[in-house]
């Protein structure tokens, strides 16, 4: 699986916004859903592909607000969502598979982060929402991908992948130990997830992806950590303003939504998939180990992400914890 992980030198910098990469990309008639799609990040991914043509249904927990955050953006709808709630993404699926409609484009956004919690089942919030819930999603979503003869699943993971792998003897953390891991193994999940939905999926025309948008200072994702927490890693000023430089991964939102889009869109991918992107490329591998600082903010795919082994074996695992 890693011999397509490999850089395409797309002539996309770092600092390219989403409308940039769909400038005459014609999505007309195109299904989309992004989950989160109306905050921060995932709001400039809900704006670019309604402008670029697309139909767009934004899965959230609190729809009333979402529709308040995307009023004005054509071709929108908004859906009820809580991803830590089982019956919620059931019923989101149904809604979905009801109204008839091939989906083309799924994008796997909405995240949790902050500190330690569980949902009713016990599970650890960020597994369960940015990993589980996802998945219960996207298996539930699967005869309307089907439909579409070509869609893509799109996973927005982190440079966070990283920094751990999955704890497999105990992936919610019940022991209390290393709970400050607990985010980092969610977004390894997410592209142990998408390497083995191209695996198993590709032959139905549906393509996986995993994606580093680049770190948004303004995101409440981001901003979860606090501000001294933010100058600390270099990502605010003393005024509180965020720090923009792309080619060390620190991004406007604008800038953040560029790479999912080129992976939920580019023909460049058309016969790739499983990898992971940061940068509207496709990152190069890299096992070194590299500290996260002020100055860098290392996002390569390392090698533990990708593992085929690792992504059937977290598949399994995912299914056995729904049953549950």
């Amino acid at each position: 699986m890693t011999h397509q992980q490999h850089p395409l030198y797309t002539g996309f910098p770092a600092a390219s916004t989403a409308d940039e990469v769909l400038v005459g990309t014609d999505l007309t008639g195109k299904n989309v859903i992004v989950t989160g799609g109306h905050a921060g990040i995932g709001l400039e991914v809900t704006r670019a592909l309604s402008k670029a043509g697309a139909s767009v249904t934004v899965g959230a927990r609190h729809p009333d607000q979402a529709a308040l955050a995307l009023a004005g953006i054509e071709r929108v709808e908004v859906s009820q969502l809580d991803l830590l709630d089982p019956q919620s993404i059931d019923a989101f699926a149904a809604r979905c598979l009801a109204s008839g409609r091939p989906l083309h484009i799924l994008i796997n956004g909405a995240g949790a982060s902050g500190g330690p919690a569980r949902d009713a089942r016990g599970y650890e919030k960020h597994f369960a929402t940015n990993h589980l819930g996802h998945f219960q999603l996207t298996l539930g979503l699967l005869p309307a991908l089907r439909a579409a003869h070509g869609a893509r699943v799109v996973n927005v993971s982190s440079g966070a992948q990283r920094f751990a792998d999955i704890q497999w003897e105990d992936p919610n953390f019940t022991d209390g130990r290393n709970l400050h891991l607990a985010y980092a193994q969610s977004k390894t999940a997410n592209v142990l997830f998408a390497v083995e939905l191209d695996c198993r999926w590709a032959q139905d025309g549906i393509r996986g992806y995993a994606v580093h948008p680049g770190v948004v200072a303004g995101t409440k994702l981001n901003s979860s950590v606090g501000d001294e927490a933010l100058r600390k890693m270099g990502l605010i000023d003393e005024m509180g303003q965020p720090i923009i430089d792309p080619e060390v991964g620190k991004k406007t939102p604008q800038q953040g939504a560029s790479t999912i889009v080129f992976a939920a869109t580019s023909p460049l991918l058309a016969e790739i998939g499983g990898v992971y992107l940061k940068d509207n490329d496709i990152s190069p591998l890299d096992d070194d180990e590299k500290p996260l600082t002020a100055q860098s903010i290392p996002s390569n795919v390392a090698p533990h992400s990708i593992d085929p082994q690792s992504a059937q074996r977290l598949w399994q695992l995912s299914e056995q914890l729904l049953k549950r």
